[in-house]
């Protein structure tokens, strides 16, 4: 593989195996909220988009109370009333120390809020591997390429630097818009198929795959 000045990564889906407690809870806030419970391949298609630009797209409204009033139900839920599993995908952490012991500097860039990357880095251990990091709140929501810029700027790199790798056509389509390279993997919520359409460097289908690719 090319070496690279910065290898970012999306969070949810590609280092998180997350999607189930994703599409649980944002079930669980639709019906408090009263409104259609949408189904599991619904929730998994808006997945890594910000969250209230999620919730307006798949409930199909602009109503901006009613997104509101599911975001923080989403929100109640994530924190407390669900206990789905969110591990990391297996062989993660090995491939994060390998990565930082080899001298790669690592990036998150995720739909995340903050507090909830900080709480995720906190439950796995992981932040260290680290270096810096754009989430959902501070930055346009995925696929504006808005957060690969602000890391580039950052660190003083050109796309050409970096690699981007994710699960969803969004993480494609962000680094795709300003030329970055980016590596698409199939294990998570958008289907092979999709992510071909963005020109991705390769696509890995695990983790033993994407580390066998980043240290080759």
């Amino acid at each position: 593989m090319k070496q690279y000045e910065l290898i970012i990564f999306d969070w949810d889906g590609t280092l998180m195996d997350s999607a189930a407690k994703i599409v649980s809870c944002m079930q669980k806030a639709a019906e408090h909220c009263g409104v259609d419970i949408p189904s599991a391949d619904a929730v998994s298609h808006i997945i890594g988009i910000s969250l209230k630009p999620a919730i307006k797209q798949l409930f199909n409204t602009n109503d901006d109370a009613l997104a509101e009033r599911l975001t923080l139900a989403y929100k109640e839920v994530y924190l407390g009333a669900d206990t789905t599993p969110c591990p990391l995908f297996s062989g993660v952490s090995d491939m994060l120390k390998t990565l930082t012991e080899a001298g790669n500097v690592l990036a998150v860039a995720t739909g995340k809020a903050r507090r909830g990357l900080n709480r995720a880095w906190e439950q796995t251990g992981t932040g260290h591997f680290f270096t810096t990091s754009r989430c959902a709140d501070e930055a346009e929501s995925k696929p504006s390429p808005d957060m690969l810029i602000q890391l580039l700027e950052e660190r003083g790199l050109t796309a050409a630097q970096a690699l981007m790798i994710g699960d969803t056509t969004y993480d494609m389509q962000m680094a795709q818009s300003i030329g970055m390279d980016r590596v698409g993997v199939s294990y998570g919520v958008h289907a092979q198929v999709h992510l071909e359409k963005h020109k991705p460097k390769t696509i890995v289908h695990s983790i033993t795959e994407l580390h066998a690719y980043l240290t080759a």
